[in-house]
């Protein structure tokens, strides 16, 4: 568990801002590195370990982690509220609520507390109903993901209950000269999308970077998907043991354990 969106977080790091010409790009090149996508979901992943009914503590590891990774690569209103000492939520629709969001997919015992602990995930900074919509859609999509439900149903149920248009694919997004788009109705969909129309986790992480867009966070949004539905192979992990810290694996690890217990 949240390997798979470290991984795509990694893979997607040096794509961010310059888009690949073809599919067959090297997954991890050189100065590849975790980013904000990373250290967000593992501050989430740490608050629903202690006690995820208190919402202060939510905030208190999201600014403990992101202070001590001030360089992860956060937007410039999300490091003020990494400053603040009194953090409050700044109406923001960024795509920063959806890539932190699937630990609670994780621990969720049902659909709607996956859905219900999404939107608290979110809410402590991007409480505009499209920052919330596209935390709740992806931890949505993790949770059917790992019940077994198909792709199919997936699909249905995301395009039903949170309007996004899932009825594309990777190469329509791409030929329709996609690019950058850190907003999460300009990019959730398209990560599901990647989701969909992979043939496995690899491909997945691949389509999603291949569409040009938030490429480290697309990838995560997708990886996180991918991982409940496919599972990942074991490079992922060794990657993932590579590149990123011990402090942030420690609590990934600490997540797995308090996941299986």
């Amino acid at each position: 568990m949240l390997y798979g969106v470290l991984y795509g977080d990694i893979a997607g790091s040096t794509y961010e801002f310059r888009s690949v010409t073809n599919y067959n790009f090297t997954t991890v090149p050189p100065k590849s590195r975790f980013t904000d996508d990373t250290v967000m979901t593992c501050a989430v992943a740490s608050w629903l370990i202690q006690d995820r009914k208190d919402t202060k503590l939510l905030v208190s590891e999201m600014q403990r982690l992101g202070n001590m990774y001030s360089k992860a690569g956060y937007g410039g209103m999300f490091r003020k509220w990494l400053k603040s000492d009194n953090p409050q939520p700044y109406n923001s629709f960024g795509n920063g609520s959806a890539m932190r969001v699937s630990p609670c997919a994780w621990v969720a015992k049902s659909l709607e507390e996956a859905e219900e602990l999404a939107g608290i995930s979110a809410s402590v900074t991007h409480n505009h109903p499209e920052g919330i919509k596209g935390a709740q859609s992806v931890a949505a999509a993790i949770y059917m993901a790992r019940m077994g439900k198909s792709k199919e149903d997936i699909q249905e149920y995301i395009e039903s209950r949170y309007g996004y248009d899932l009825d594309r694919t990777v190469d329509d997004i791409v030929d329709d000269e996609y690019s950058f788009d850190s907003t999460c109705q300009g990019s959730v969909p398209e990560a599901i999308i990647a989701f969909l129309d992979g043939e496995n986790y690899e491909d997945v992480i691949r389509k999603a970077i291949y569409l040009g867009g938030d490429a480290d966070t697309q990838a995560a949004i997708a990886g996180s998907i991918a991982e409940a539905f496919y599972k990942v192979p074991n490079h992922v992990f060794q990657c993932v043991n590579k590149y990123v810290d011990k402090p942030l694996l420690d609590i990934v690890n600490e997540f797995n354990k308090f996941c299986n217990e």
